[in-house]
C-alpha cells in the first residue's frame, strides 16, 4: 500500500496485507473507533481480536490459505470482523448478496464452490435449496449466535500476514445486463481501492463517512481499509432509506456520503425540507451523478459533488472529478493510463466517441481475470489495456465523459440508441423517481425500445402527455414505443436496477405507435 497523499495513519509495506497494518494500529491506538454500526461503536483492539478469533476458526476447521468462504449477511458489525479474519487466515471471500436465491445463487455457489458458507439465519434455507451442506452453513442471528460465539471465543492466531499479490476475494459483478462473472481481488487491489476512496472523498483527520453500501459490493468493501490510512471513523447503516438518510446522517455527525446509482436523483427528489442544509456533511463522493443533478443537489444541500468512475476490476475507481467540469468523471488516478478506443483497438481524438480502456501503473491495480472463466477473463483484455465495455468520450483537457454501457443500447431503426441517454432524459420528468429502458423484438430484425417509469409517490403519469415530453427532447429514433409502470425495481447491492430481470412483454403497456388514448399510471408491472 502506497502512503497516503494526507492524513496518513502509518507506514505500511507494499509487500504485505493491510491486515498487518491493522495489528500495528491496534497495538498503538487500541481504543480509537475503527466503525459504528447504528451507534454501536468497535474499536480497533476489538476488531483485531475477533478477527483473529474467526482466523482461529478458521484454521480449526480445516480450511487452508486460498480455500473459499462466502458470506452471506446483511450489514452489522460482526461482519466486519468475519472478513478482516477470513483476510488474516488467508481464506478467500465470497461476498453473495443475502437477498439471492433460486438459480443465481446456485450459480454463484457451484462457480465459487466455496468451503464454508457464513450466512443470515434467513438465508439458510435458499442456501440448502441450492445445494449447500447443513454442515457447510454457520448461521447469524441477531443475539447470541454461532457466529458470535466464534467472535468471542479464544484469539490466538500468529501466522504470517498473508502478501499483497494473494488472493482476498471473488466478487462477483452486478450482472444487470447477464450472468455475474467473479473478479479476482487481490490484497494489493483492496489496498489501491482504499487510496482510490481517501483521494475521491478527500477524507481529512476526524472525518466521518457515511456507509449505506453492503459490504458485500465493491463500494462498501474499499472502506475496510480506509481507516487504517486514514484517521477516519465509518458510520455505518443497515440499508439505504430515501426517507430516513439526512436524519441518520446527523445521528452520525457525518462529514462525508457516499453515491452510486440513483441515489442522488432519489434524495434530490425528496419533498423539500427547511433543515435541508442543516447537516454537517460536506463532500458526496462517488460515481453516477447526471448533470442535470449535480448543480441542484449542490445547491439544495450545500455540499461538493466529487464524481468518479470505475468498477470491481479497476480497484473500483479510475478516475476521480474533484475540481473538474460538471458532468465529468474526471481524470485517471496516478495509478491508471486512459484511452478512448475504437472497435480495432486504435486511440481516438478528443470528442470522439469510443470503448473506455485502462492500463495500470501499479501493482495490483487491475484485476488478473475472472474466477474460473478464462474466456471472459481473455476478452477483457486488449494486450495490457482492460477493455471496460463502457463508452465515453475525452474533452481537450483530458477529462472523461461517460456515455453508458456498450451492451446497454438497443438497435432501432438502424440506430443505436444507449439507453443511458434516454433514461437521463426520462428521469428529469417531474412525475418519475426512476426509469429503465430496454430492447423488444419488433418483428422487423432489430428493436423497439421499451421504458420502465417508477412514479413519485402520489404522482401519476399520462402516458401520452409523457411521450409528447420525451419528443421534445430526444430523436424520432431514441423514442420509446412502449411504456410501462412498475412499483418498484430490483437492484444490486449498489443500487443498480436489474435490466435482465425485466420482462420483454408488451401486453398491457402503452402503445405510442396505436395512439392509445393517455391512461393514468398504476403501479402494477406487465407479465
Amino acid at each position: 500500500m502506497t502512503r497516503s497523499p494526507e492524513g496518513d495513519a502509518g507506514a505500511h509495506d507494499g509487500g504485505e496485507s493491510f491486515v498487518a497494518l491493522l495489528q500495528r494500529r491496534a497495538r498503538s491506538e487500541p481504543s480509537r473507533v475503527f466503525a459504528r454500526f447504528d451507534g454501536l461503536a468497535l474499536t480497533f483492539a476489538d476488531l483485531d481480536r475477533q478477527s483473529d478469533a474467526l482466523a482461529a476458526e478458521i484454521r480449526r476447521r480445516g480450511i487452508a490459505r486460498g480455500e473459499r468462504v462466502a458470506v452471506m449477511m446483511r450489514n452489522a458489525l460482526p461482519v466486519l470482523a468475519l472478513i478482516i479474519g477470513l483476510a488474516k487466515a488467508g481464506a478467500v471471500w465470497v461476498p453473495v448478496n443475502p437477498r439471492q436465491r433460486g438459480a443465481g445463487l446456485r450459480y454463484l455457489i457451484e462457480n465459487s464452490a466455496p468451503s464454508l458458507v457464513f450466512a443470515d439465519a434467513g438465508a439458510v434455507a435458499d442456501l440448502e435449496a441450492a445445494g449447500v451442506e447443513a454442515g457447510r452453513i454457520v448461521a447469524h442471528e441477531e443475539g447470541a449466535s454461532a457466529l458470535d460465539a466464534i467472535l468471542s471465543g479464544p484469539a490466538e492466531f500468529n501466522e504470517a500476514s498473508p502478501s499483497a499479490d494473494d488472493l482476498f476475494a471473488v466478487m462477483y459483478t452486478s450482472g444487470t445486463t447477464g450472468q455475474p462473472k467473479g473478479v479476482r481481488v487481490s490484497h494489493a487491489m483492496l489496498a489501491v481501492a482504499a487510496d482510490g476512496a481517501a483521494i475521491v472523498s478527500d477524507a481529512k483527520p476526524g472525518d466521518v463517512l457515511f456507509v449505506w453500501e453492503p459490504l458485500y459490493h465493491i463500494g462498501g468493501a474499499q472502506l475496510l481499509v480506509l481507516p487504517l490510512i486514514r484517521d477516519v471513523t465509518l458510520a455505518m447503516v443497515p440499508r439505504f432509506s430515501a426517507g430516513q438518510f439526512w436524519d441518520e446522517v446527523r445521528r452520525e455527525r457525518a462529514t462525508h456520503i457516499h453515491y452510486l446509482g440513483g441515489i442522488l436523483q432519489i434524495l434530490l427528489k425528496q419533498p423539500p425540507q427547511d433543515h435541508d442544509r442543516e447537516h454537517p456533511v460536506r463532500v458526496a463522493w462517488g460515481g453516477g451523478c447526471p448533470p442535470e443533478t449535480w448543480e441542484p443537489f449542490r445547491r439544495r444541500f450545500g455540499v461538493q459533488i466529487h464524481e468518479c468512475y470505475g468498477m470491481t476490476e479497476t480497484s473500483s475507481i479510475a478516475t476521480c472529478n474533484i475540481a473538474g467540469p460538471v458532468g465529468s468523471v474526471g481524470q485517471p488516478l496516478p495509478w491508471f493510463d486512459l484511452r478512448i478506443a475504437d472497435a480495432g483497438g486504435q486511440p481516438v481524438g478528443p470528442g470522439s466517441r469510443g470503448g473506455i480502456e485502462l492500463r495500470a501503473k501499479r501493482p495490483g491495480a487491475l484485476f488478473e481475470g475472472y474466477f474460473n472463466n478464462p474466456q471472459a477473463s481473455a476478452a477483457a483484455f486488449r494486450g495490457a489495456w482492460f477493455s471496460t465495455g463502457d463508452i465515453g468520450s475525452l474533452d481537450a483537457a483530458g477529462n472523461l465523459f461517460f456515455h453508458g454501457r456498450a451492451s446497454d443500447s438497443v438497435r432501432c431503426k438502424g440506430e443505436n440508441v444507449s439507453a443511458w441517454e434516454v433514461e437521463h432524459v426520462a428521469a428529469q420528468h417531474p412525475a418519475v423517481e426512476d426509469c429503465a429502458m430496454i430492447g423488444v423484438p419488433n418483428g422487423l430484425g432489430d428493436e423497439d425500445i421499451k421504458l420502465f417509469l417508477k412514479p413519485k409517490p402520489g404522482q401519476t403519469v399520462d402516458f401520452a402527455a409523457f411521450s409528447a415530453w420525451l419528443g421534445g427532447q430526444l430523436a424520432p429514433y431514441q423514442m420509446p414505443r412502449y411504456i410501462a409502470v412498475i412499483a418498484d425495481f430490483e437492484r444490486t447491492p449498489s443500487e443498480r436496477i436489474m435490466k435482465h430481470r425485466l420482462p420483454k412483454s408488451t401486453t398491457g403497456c402503452w402503445d405510442r405507435a396505436d395512439a392509445t388514448p393517455s391512461q393514468p399510471s398504476t403501479a402494477s408491472l406487465p407479465q
